[in-house]
């Protein structure tokens, strides 16, 4: 019998449909929830296999300053996603997700890999964070000392499964395999992990988190007289956290000369970092970025 040229038009889109996953076109998702198993790496791109060995198998996709800006943040377990496409990626399968513990605006989409999560048709419970004990708080942040820092890192331990998921072709030293798991912590991943997720994970939305601490006007000695432990000192970009009225404790990029840890989480005098701070910048009772002048605000969220 003749095939009609409709028919063959049929035959020929329903093979492109069942070929479009095997060759790394966005699908449909099996089921449209998912939950995290364990701690789960958030990407900004779908291309975790160039990322995670550039696809020549032995070179992470780092920024001059050796960080994964693909990063997003690592969903912790018992994170649901809503799953938006599907995707293959040679052995892996990689879905575009939203979630509510990220809830911040992106123009490429956020990525995990499925071997992260389990899939659920119907919607999750969603993970409840339970705010620990400012003491449990405090001796977290201390237990985080000396770990390196990681852009977009909140798991200071990091995340051993992405040697077994994407394995280096070569051996790697100990500080390749540090940064090839994402061990490590930047500044709001560092509160984000001591707090088990209950705290934003940006510092822009650290900014108005809480209550805010009056002071525009004072001085370092007088602002240092207000604090409480675990306010924030906070700017666009970066925030510290108050241990005491004699230390704070921030994870930074690179803390410059005179400073012997070169970066990530280290503990220092309160009254140097309220120095060091405010020789650029004023304390303000809101924070706004204004021409000629740069401000930082205090934040109190634990009650």
């Amino acid at each position: 019998m003749p095939v009609s040229l409709p028919m063959v038009a049929r035959m020929f889109m329903l093979l492109l449909l069942t070929l479009a996953p095997a060759a790394g076109v966005a699908s449909p998702p099996p089921q449209p929830y998912a939950v995290a198993l364990r701690p789960c790496p958030v990407l900004n791109t779908a291309d975790f296999a160039g990322v995670f060995g550039c696809r020549d198998g032995k070179t992470l996709r780092t920024d001059p300053q050796g960080q994964l800006r693909a990063l997003e943040f690592i969903a912790l377990p018992g994170t649901v996603f809503i799953l938006r496409e599907m995707r293959r990626d040679g052995a892996a399968t990689i879905y575009r997700v939203t979630t509510d513990a990220y809830p911040y605006p992106s123009t490429t989409g956020y990525f995990i890999d499925s071997r992260f999560v389990r899939l659920a048709a119907s919607p999750p419970p969603a993970r409840q964070a339970r705010l620990p004990a400012a003491a449990e708080i405090i001796g977290r942040l201390l237990a985080a000392q000396g770990s390196r820092y990681v852009w977009g890192g909140n798991v200071r331990l990091g995340v051993p499964e992405l040697l077994e998921y994407y394995p280096p072709d070569v051996p790697l030293s100990a500080d390749a395999t540090r940064r090839w798991i994402l061990q490590g912590v930047d500044c709001s991943g560092l509160l984000y992990e001591a707090t088990d997720g209950f705290t934003p994970r940006n510092t822009s939305a650290l900014l108005a988190y809480g209550q805010g601490v009056p002071a525009a006007g004072l001085t370092a000695a007088q602002l240092r007289q207000r604090l409480q432990p675990l306010d924030l000192l906070v700017w666009k970009g970066h925030v510290i956290i108050v241990l005491d009225r004699d230390r704070a404790i921030e994870s930074r990029l690179d803390y410059g000369p005179g400073v012997a840890q070169h970066d990530g989480v280290l503990v220092r005098p309160l009254a140097e970092v309220l120095a060091e701070i405010m020789r650029g910048r004023v304390p303000a009772d809101r924070y706004e970025d204004r021409p000629g002048g740069k401000t930082f605000v205090v934040r109190r969220w634990y009650q």
